[in-house]
């Protein structure tokens, strides 16, 4: 169980990789600011508590692994895997420039942390899929290394993730875990005007996975989450995470034209304004 304390520092490391990303995007002037901001919980919880992994060691074998569909995300990635000790914090103002570690969309010949290169959404349940069915056949039902699968709603619109539900249900692979990210936003417009996903629950469900949904800014309901896909060894599971796009910049929140430009000098000057004003109040919050 996570304590007060620990929830604490994770809301400061969270608003502290919100910063990164503002500052990482304003170096690169592009990019995608809002699923980023959405998803820093999630990753803050996951490399600065839930996750197996060393920094140390990237190649460690032992670690669980993480698979990013959502490529276009990754500025938020960078900025987790530099806070949790992969690489130097001044790096990330690198973002997408030529020659760069850190493109646009991850490479992992070029950034060894990555599990997979991504960018064609669609592609990253696949990928995890077959990760999952290697460690069982290596390791069969004892299989404990977990892999991860972050998602975004917008590429559920796309016949190979069904496909990948399909396989992974067909072989049980409890050893993986998928997340999606429901922030109900896609470049054109909210995705229940471009093509719903309702009911996406049931769909997974009738998909024969064990289906969880949360807030996915809360960390406990994170780490319950976590916690309740290990005890599930019939099916695989997925967590369907609710999240605000633009998460803690009120200009950014919930506004679709966010999804794939970055701020502005002036923008980015407001929105990196906001974010210390919010650290100040989670300190304050436990003193």
């Amino acid at each position: 169980m996570l304590t007060e304390e620990k929830i604490q520092q994770l809301k400061l490391t969270a608003n502290s990789i919100r910063e990164s990303i503002i500052d990482e995007l304003l170096a690169a002037k592009s990019g995608h600011s809002a699923g980023p901001l959405g998803m820093a919980d999630i990753f803050t919880y996951f490399y600065f508590h839930g996750l197996r992994h060393d920094p140390h060691r990237p190649d460690w074998p032992e670690r669980d692994r993480l698979v990013l569909s959502n490529g276009h995300i990754c500025p938020v990635y960078y900025a987790t895997l530099a806070h949790a000790g992969y690489f130097p914090v001044p790096e990330l103002l690198t973002l997408r420039k030529l020659g760069s570690r850190l493109q646009g969309h991850p490479h992992r010949e070029w950034l060894p942390y990555l599990e997979t290169s991504s960018g064609p959404l669609g592609s990253g349940l696949s990928q995890a899929s077959g990760m999952a069915l290697a460690d069982k056949m290596d390791f069969g039902e004892v299989a404990t290394r977990r892999i991860y699968a972050f998602l975004s709603d917008g590429e559920l619109q796309e016949g190979n993730s069904w496909e990948a539900m399909m396989f992974a249900a067909k072989y049980k692979l409890h050893n993986l875990t998928a997340i999606v990210d429901y922030n109900n936003i896609q470049i054109e417009g909210y995705v229940e005007n471009i093509m719903p996903l309702a009911n996406l629950s049931d769909k997974w469900r009738s998909f024969n996975w064990h289906v969880i949904e949360i807030d996915g800014h809360d960390f406990n309901a994170i780490d319950q989450a976590v916690e309740t896909a290990k005890t599930i060894f019939e099916k695989p599971t997925v967590i369907i995470a609710h999240t605000i796009p633009g998460k803690g910049i009120d200009f950014m929140e919930r506004d679709y034209h966010w999804h794939g430009k970055p701020p502005s000098p002036e923008e980015g000057k407001k929105a990196l304004a906001e974010l210390r004003t919010l650290g100040g109040k989670i300190k304050s919050e436990h003193e």
